[in-house]
């Protein structure tokens, strides 16, 4: 008899939480470094941070892990996948090196320059006043943007001179050692995922991003407060032409400078009204926000499929993903202050989400706990759910089509109800015919 499997997911929030339960569903046993309390309730965790890989690597070679998956920034950064290939440990991570374009906008934004794909036009500053100059003459709306993809929120789209004067010095104030500025372009938002060994890659799902607080893309810009998968604005004439002159032109640079990426990658675009492209930036893994619907889409075994990459064997074991026909809908529910209880959530099918703060979302299907920043889940001592300030819920449908997924989505975002409550009315709203 074959043994059991042990696999290790480094990361704390959504998409580790999402990760773990596709995982149940497999023949293996599961650690999560350092999880949460969510995860805690279907997996095990091991107290240890992501940023320290010398001791995720040690846990690994005691346990006998068979492989690793980091789907954390922070762990990728500290380059966990580099040291534990150097210890010949089975990981599904790009290295540090590797994953550069992908976790600073200033270095993607360069770095799509370089392979001349389509991007908008740009400029990078680390001093204040040379920002301040160039936004004098250039033209708006101006996308302001912190250097890290983490620090998604740290964005602005100013129509003003005095708005984007304002927020940049904003920014330097804040200590931020660079500041990307960018021409904004309208049209449709969506990320394209793939999945890849470094030389070969496939795609995943395209997901529809809705950004802005307001109906009708009005309001502050964000880092998700809506999507769904799959996005019928795509073609597969837009979709191929992706994967010949962005993708392929991505792994071909990076194995050429000896730094192959190995992961999911996921390419953040918008679609302009004569079905064009740009390529706004880049995203190691999945979105918190997209995690739960796209890999409740995925049909092929992960263990299996991230095995195969880690090993080198992809080319010859894919040639497609398989993916469910059906689709999901998600909508963030927001809060305008904190500890306000939450009603309805035991009325609630669909798949329910708690955010901690803006860059953590501990994701616990219908549980509905509340974690604060120290990931651990309270209530209150009348045991019952709470909001967080700003982003408190995020709800996730899935059925045959967009249509009946939205429709039945909604229906359960009615059904949850505190004061303050706010979100967007119009995610994916023109779907009748999908």
């Amino acid at each position: 008899m074959e043994k059991r499997k042990k696999i290790l997911i480094v990361g704390n929030s959504a998409k580790e939480f999402a990760l773990v339960k596709k995982f149940k569903n497999y023949d293996c046993d599961i650690f999560v470094a350092p999880g949460n309390h969510a995860i805690k309730e279907i997996a095990e965790c091991v107290d240890i941070r992501e940023d320290n890989v010398q001791e995720l690597l040690e846990f690994v070679l005691e346990n006998a892990i068979d492989l690793t998956i980091a789907t954390s920034e922070t762990a990728v950064k500290n380059d966990i996948s580099g040291l534990f290939q150097a210890n010949s440990q089975l990981i599904f991570a790009p290295t540090a090196q590797s994953s550069t374009f992908a976790i600073s906008r200033s270095v993607g934004k360069k770095f799509l320059y370089k392979l001349r794909i389509p991007t908008p036009r740009f400029a990078i500053f680390d001093k204040l006043q040379m920002a301040v100059d160039y936004l004098k003459n250039a033209s708006m709306p101006q996308v302001i943007r912190t250097d890290e993809t983490s620090m998604s929120a740290d964005r602005l789209v100013c129509t003003t001179f005095v708005n984007s004067k304002t927020f940049v010095e904003d920014l330097f104030c804040r200590d931020e050692k660079k500041v990307v500025l960018e021409d904004y372009v309208y049209g449709h938002e969506f990320t394209f995922y793939i999945v890849t060994d470094g030389y070969s890659a496939l795609p995943i799902a395209t997901v529809a991003n809705y950004k802005f607080m307001e109906n009708g893309d009005a309001g502050i810009l964000t880092s998700g407060i809506g999507a769904y998968t799959p996005d019928y604005k795509v073609s597969k004439d837009v979709e191929v032409n992706i994967m010949q002159n962005v993708v392929a032109r991505v792994l071909d640079s990076l194995q050429k400078k000896e730094t192959p990426y190995l992961g999911i990658l996921g390419i953040d675009c918008v679609l302009t009204d004569d079905n064009q492209y740009v390529v706004l930036d880049f995203k190691p893994f999945l979105s918190d926000h997209d995690a739960e619907a796209v890999l409740n889409l995925i049909d092929e075994n992960l263990l299996t499929l991230f095995e195969a990459c880690a090993v080198g064997s992809f080319a010859d074991d894919y040639e497609k993903i398989e993916v469910s026909d059906n689709s999901s809908v998600s909508c963030v529910i927001s809060a305008r202050s904190e500890g306000k209880i939450i009603n309805g959530l035991d009325l609630v099918e669909s798949d329910i989400s708690h955010f901690g703060n803006e860059n953590i979302l501990d994701e616990i299907n219908s549980e509905c706990l509340k974690f604060e920043d120290d990931n651990e889940a309270v209530k209150n001592k009348y045991l019952e759910y709470e909001t967080v300030k700003g982003k408190s819920l995020v709800v996730t449908k899935t059925a045959k089509t967009l249509s009946r997924a939205r429709k039945f989505l909604y229906e359960d975002v009615e059904l949850i109800n505190f004061d303050g409550k706010k979100y967007r009315t119009d995610i994916c709203e023109q779907v009748e015919n999908f």
